[in-house]
């Protein structure tokens, strides 16, 4: 059996912290074999960079998926086709930078990643998601039965429509995008895990993980309005999978969600 954890988008500086903290013993604790993030607002709430990229793999995260901010940070562009263990979409249009899909060797086999975005309320309107998971899924079928599929989109209803496409061709798919976790889990009759939204890991005192004021203030009035990262306690979601690394099968998935508990301050060195 394989045990995997996915984390919904990280939002800021904030999100990043709980989650550079928390991965590591979590894996202890849960025994968590692969570890895959949403990671498209983790810098300051938009995109993510080379740094933050490099931060989250060490701390013991596999793969890092993102939607439609992944290229809001100009740097990433040139960055993303050296680490192809972070992912964009992958119903780019051809030679786009990047890749949507990654598979991965682990000491339980192994281990296909695909990142896919929605259309309907999206923007920039990607080509159909469903033809190209299509031919994806074929493709990474051919190496491994073990199958996550991160599925960034707004509706409910398309996300739904996806995880029902794939149930039996991959193992688990988790939506991102909406930040507000589902209580949707469940393993389709094909044995595919799903959740419709896994949520997101930052501040839990916030809209979506801004400050609630400013976003109040634009749906007020309509006008453009700078709504910043959210301070605070942080909140951790996402959801916990058990796969049968021989079938691809889903045997279990619950969701995840924790308050972040930071770690008590080294004591002061003691004067001499």
């Amino acid at each position: 059996m394989l045990k995997l954890l996915f984390l919904g988008d990280i939002v800021g500086e904030p999100g990043r912290r709980a989650v550079i903290d928390t991965v590591p013993r979590l894996r202890e604790e849960r025994g968590i074999d692969f570890v895959v993030v949403n990671g498209e607002n983790a810098a300051n709430g938009r995109g993510i960079t080379p740094k933050i990229t490099i931060d989250l793999l060490r701390c013991g995260i596999a793969v890092i998926t993102s939607g439609d901010h992944i290229w809001d940070q100009k740097e990433i562009v040139p960055f993303i086709d050296t680490e192809p263990r972070l992912l964009r979409p992958l119903n780019y249009p051809p030679n786009t930078p990047g890749a949507g899909s990654i598979v991965l060797e682990t000491p339980k086999g192994k281990v296909g990643v695909i990142n896919v975005q929605c259309r309907t309320f999206m923007n920039p309107p990607l080509e159909n998601p469903f033809l190209a998971m299509e031919a994806e899924v074929a493709r990474v079928r051919a190496e491994t039965a073990v199958i996550f599929v991160d599925v960034h989109g707004e509706t409910t209803s398309e996300k739904i429509a996806m995880g029902r496409f794939l149930d039996g061709k991959v193992s688990a798919v988790c939506g991102t995008h909406t930040h507000t976790q589902t209580a949707d889990e469940q393993i389709f009759p094909g044995g595919t895990a799903f959740l419709c939204d896994a949520g997101m890991c930052g501040p839990s005192e916030s809209c979506l993980g801004r400050e609630i004021s400013p976003i109040i203030e634009r749906f007020r009035t309509g006008r453009p309005i700078l709504y910043p990262v959210a301070r605070g306690p942080v909140k951790l979601l996402g959801a916990i999978i058990e796969i049968d690394e021989q079938t691809g099968r889903a045997l279990s998935i619950e969701r995840y969600a924790e308050m972040y508990v930071p770690p008590d301050p080294a004591p002061p060195a003691a004067a001499k």
